[in-house]
C-alpha cells in the first residue's frame, strides 16, 4: 500500500470516526496494519480505541509500536502513560513519562502527571518539586480554565504542606543553637533560611539557590580575608605537574562541564552542551571525594584536604581541575549560593585569557590565586591558541560566623542537603 492511498484510508477513518462509526474507523485502521504498515497515527487510533473499550493493557501495546516507529512525538508517550496509569503498572507509567520529558523537559501534562505519581506513592517533596515546575509553566498561560485552576491549587496545598513539614524539622534542629545566641547575632542566619524556606522575602540580588542576606557583595575578596592563599599558592608547580601527567596519561577524565538533559529547552549554554570546549576533573563534587580522581592526583588531594575549604553537606566543596580550549567563551552567568567564595589557582594561562567578575576584568596569572563572588554576574574567555587550565575550589564567605557556618550545616544535614528547600519555593 503506497503512502497516498494509506493517507485515504486515514481521512476516511477520521470522517467515520467524527460521524460516530467507531467500529468502522477501528476496520480502517486494521486494514493499514494488515497491509504491513506500522503508523503511527493508525496504531495510536486503535491504542485509544482499546482505552475506551476499557483494555488498557490492549492499548499499551498499540502505543509501544506507535512509539517505535515515532519515538519523537510526546503525546504517544503520554497516551502511553495513561494506558499504563489505568492497568495499575506505575513503574512502566513512570518511564513512559521520562519519556515525553525526555524530548521536552517543559510538557505541561507530563509534569501534572509526573507530580500527580508521586502524589499517589507518598513522596511528598518529589511531589512538591513536580508542583512547583507545574506552577512555573502555568504562569505563561494567558487563560487558565477551572480544571487548570484546581490543579494549581492543588500544586500550592502540596508544596505549603511540605514546606510547613521541613520548617518545623530545621525549627526543631536549630532550637538549641538559637536559644544559645542573641537576636542581633541570630539575625541574618535566621534571615537566610527563613528566606529559604519562604516565609520572608530579601530585598537584594537573589542566588540561584540558597541566598544568605545582609553581605557585602565583594566581586574579588580581599587577599586578606585567605591568608592561606600563599600556601595554596607555594603548590603551584605540583599541582601542575600532576594536571599535565593526566592530560598526558588519562585525558578521558575530562568531560563537558555541561552536559544538560534531554528535552532541555535552547539556551545560553547549548553551545557548550556535552563539549570539551569547557571540561573538568572533578577531585570533589558537591562536597563527596571522589577517590578515583584523587588518586590519580594524590599530591594534590592533599594539598587540598590541608585547606579551610567549605563544608556543607551534601553541598561542598566542589574541587575540579577546568580546561577551557581555545577561542572557547563562557557567557555571563551567576551562581547559585553566596554562602560559599570561589578560588581561582591558574596554572596553565597562556596570554589573551581573561575573566569577568561585576564591573572588573581581570587577567589570569599563573600561580596567583583570587577569589570571587560567583551570585556576581560574571564570564570567561580563551582569546589564545592555547588551553587554559585553572584549579576551582569553593571556600565560606569570609563574612559569615563560625556560629552562622555551624547552623548552616545542620540546615543542609537536615534538609537532605538543602535541596528540599530550593524545591518547596512556591511560585505562580
Amino acid at each position: 500500500m503506497i503512502n497516498k492511498d494509506i493517507e485515504a484510508i486515514l481521512m476516511t477513518a477520521a470522517r467515520a470516526r467524527a460521524a460516530g462509526h467507531v467500529d468502522e474507523a477501528v476496520r480502517h485502521y486494521n486494514a493499514i496494519l494488515s497491509s504491513g504498515n506500522e503508523h503511527p497515527v493508525a496504531l495510536n487510533a486503535l491504542g485509544m480505541d482499546m482505552l475506551g473499550r476499557g483494555d488498557p493493557i490492549g492499548a499499551s501495546a498499540f502505543f509501544a509500536r506507535a512509539i517505535r516507529v515515532d519515538p519523537s512525538a510526546p503525546e504517544l508517550w503520554m497516551n502511553l502513560a495513561k494506558a499504563q496509569r489505568e492497568s495499575g503498572d506505575d513503574a512502566a507509567e513512570r518511564l513512559a513519562l521520562d519519556g515525553a520529558l525526555a524530548i521536552d523537559q517543559r510538557h505541561f501534562m507530563a509534569l501534572v502527571r509526573l507530580a500527580e505519581w508521586h502524589d499517589r506513592r507518598g513522596e511528598g517533596v518529589a511531589a512538591a518539586e513536580r508542583w512547583s515546575q507545574v506552577l512555573t509553566l502555568a504562569m505563561a498561560f494567558d487563560e487558565r480554565p477551572p480544571a487548570i485552576e484546581a490543579l494549581l491549587a492543588h500544586a500550592r496545598a502540596v508544596i505549603a504542606r511540605e514546606r510547613a513539614d521541613l520548617a518545623a524539622r530545621i525549627d526543631t534542629a536549630l532550637e538549641t543553637s538559637r536559644s544559645a545566641l542573641d537576636a542581633n547575632e541570630r539575625r541574618r542566619v535566621d534571615a537566610c533560611i527563613d528566606h529559604a524556606l519562604g516565609r520572608r522575602p530579601i530585598y537584594t540580588n537573589q542566588c540561584a539557590g540558597i541566598h544568605f542576606p545582609f553581605l557585602p557583595a565583594d566581586e574579588f575578596f580581599s587577599r586578606q580575608q585567605f591568608p592561606w592563599l600563599t600556601q595554596l599558592e607555594a603548590q603551584t608547580g605540583t599541582i601542575r605537574e600532576e594536571l599535565l601527567r593526566v592530560l598526558v596519561e588519562d585525558a578521558a577524565l575530562f568531560q563537558p562541564y555541561v552536559a544538560m538533559e534531554p528535552g532541555t529547552p535552547q539556551n545560553k549554554w547549548s553551545p557548550l552542551d556535552g563539549s570539551v570546549a569547557w571540561s573538568a576533573m572533578h577531585l570533589w563534587k558537591d562536597g563527596r571525594r571522589d577517590d578515583a580522581n584523587c588518586a590519580r592526583v594524590p599530591r594534590t588531594a592533599t594539598i587540598v584536604e590541608s585547606l579551610p575549604l567549605s563544608d556543607l553537606p551534601g553541598r561542598t566543596p566542589t574541587v575540579f581541575f577546568s580546561i577551557l580550549q581555545p577561542g572557547a567563551h563562557l557567557p555571563a552567568h551567576t551562581g547559585v549560593s553566596n554562602v560559599r567564595a570561589i578560588i581561582h589557582l591558574p596554572l596553565i594561562v597562556p596570554p589573551g585569557c581573561s575573566f569577568r567578575v561585576g564591573g572588573e576584568t581581570r587577567d589570569w596569572v599563573e600561580g596567583e590565586a583570587w577569589v570571587f563572588d560567583d551570585t556576581i554576574e560574571h564570564e570567561a574567555w580563551n582569546r589564545s591558541d592555547r588551553m587554559r587550565a585553572i584549579l576551582i575550589l569553593d571556600a565560606w564567605n569570609p563574612h559569615i560566623a563560625d556560629h552562622e557556618r555551624a547552623m548552616l550545616r545542620t540546615f543542609f544535614a537536615t534538609s537532605g542537603d538543602g535541596a528540599e528547600a530550593a524545591k518547596l519555593r512556591v511560585t505562580d
